[in-house]
């Protein structure tokens, strides 16, 4: 029997700026630059041992892997901006295959989820339902 999922996060990412290749080659990363309100809010709800979905924006739009919180949530004490939040997050796996965003939208267990509704926030949370599908469609070539 399969161990079910707790569900997690993802994080979106335009993989021009930073990659999953780029996570993979720096061994971990500080997830900063999140100005969304929303986004932040559920940034600050992250717990180290969280599991993370990374996708990519831009051209891809696609799950690509998975990375896990390893510290955080703090302030950015780089930044100007009293608000700003950051998590730092290291690598697990990459997904065999990507899961795109027009084979997310075609199965209905994702219909009112937010990468489908809000499509410009970054951090939103993933229901153990839809991180079970989701693995599935990333295992199967």
């Amino acid at each position: 029997m399969a161990a079910k999922s707790a569900g997690g996060w993802l994080f979106k990412e335009e993989p021009d700026h930073y990659s999953y290749a780029d996570l993979e080659r720096d061994g971990a990363t500080r997830w900063d630059g999140v100005s969304n309100n929303l986004a932040r809010k559920n940034l600050r709800l992250l717990k180290p041992g969280d599991r993370v979905l990374f996708y990519h924006t831009g051209m891809e739009k696609a799950v690509v892997g998975e990375m896990r919180v390893v510290h955080g949530p703090e302030a950015d004490a780089k930044s100007d901006d009293p608000k700003a939040v950051v998590v730092t997050v290291e690598p697990v796996r990459r997904w065999r295959q990507p899961v795109s965003l027009e084979r997310i939208k075609a199965e209905a267990v994702f219909a009112g989820w937010d990468l489908v509704r809000l499509p410009r926030l970054s951090v939103m949370p993933v229901s153990p339902e839809q991180w079970r599908r989701l693995e599935e469609l990333g295992e199967t070539p």
